[in-house]
C-alpha cells in the first residue's frame, strides 16, 4: 500500500505544475504577449515537457522512483 501511494503522489506532483500552465494559457485573456508571438505555442510545450523532465530527473536523483 506505500508503494501505491509513493507512486500515486508522484503522479500528482508532476501533473500540478502542468495543471497551472494548462490552466493559465486556458483563460481567455485578451492581453497575453505571448499568445501573439509565432512560437508561442511551442514554447509553452516546451517548458511543460522540461518541467516533466526536470522533476522526473530530480525524482530520480532523490531515489523517488
Amino acid at each position: 500500500m506505500n508503494e501505491i501511494t509513493k507512486v500515486l503522489t508522484i503522479i500528482a506532483t508532476i501533473f500540478i505544475p502542468l495543471t497551472f500552465i494548462v490552466g493559465l494559457y486556458g483563460m481567455n485573456f485578451k492581453y497575453m504577449p505571448e499568445l501573439e508571438l509565432r512560437w508561442g505555442y511551442f514554447a509553452v510545450w516546451l517548458v511543460m515537457i522540461s518541467v516533466v523532465i526536470f522533476m522526473l530527473f530530480y525524482f530520480k536523483r532523490k531515489k523517488w522512483l
